[in-house]
């Protein structure tokens, strides 16, 4: 009998979903944060989280976009983090280079990879997570809803606007 990975006594529904959806989830959180050790502690959480509040999760909630919104809730928190800090930098209250030696970014992006990460970080947040999720993660407009709290019509609209905001900037 092959040995569980998990060493918690984890219901098998929950772990069939950690190995569907693990690498899925790990692309979208490198996409999203352009960290690689930020990804692996926001994939560590993101399962954690998803975890203890399994037993809770209604079957209409659709376990793909429940997965998706704590992950992305998770990445919305650390940019937050990330900002408030860099306020702090900007103020004098922590030493700048000791952030610095924590950042490593995401190597071996094509140019065009590269292209389309910084105009989809000018993008408003809500747009920008709704195209990652549609054309990086291949979503449906209804999952994207689900993970963004939002009507699908809103997830349609956003990644409408974000496509058009990137060609126009081209």
């Amino acid at each position: 009998m092959m040995a569980s990975r998990f060493p918690l006594n984890i219901p098998p529904p929950f772990e069939e979903a950690v190995n569907s959806l693990e690498r899925e989830i790990m692309r979208f959180l490198l996409r999203s944060t352009q960290d690689r050790d930020d990804a692996m502690d926001l994939f560590q959480e993101t399962w954690l989280r998803a975890y203890r509040a399994y037993p809770t999760l209604k079957s209409s909630d659709g376990l793909r976009p429940w997965i998706y919104r704590i992950a992305s809730n998770l990445c919305r928190n650390r940019a937050r983090d990330r900002a408030r800090r860099s306020k702090m930098i900007a103020e004098g209250g922590i030493d700048a280079d000791e952030m610095l030696s924590h950042s490593h970014g995401v190597e071996g992006s094509p140019a065009t990879l590269i292209h389309l990460k910084r105009a989809i970080a000018r993008l408003p947040r809500k747009q920008g997570r709704a195209l990652r999720m549609r054309k990086l993660d291949g979503l449906e407009y209804g999952e994207i809803a689900a993970a963004l709290k939002c009507s699908p019509e809103s997830a349609r609209a956003s990644v409408y606007q974000a496509l058009k905001k990137i060609r126009a900037a081209e």
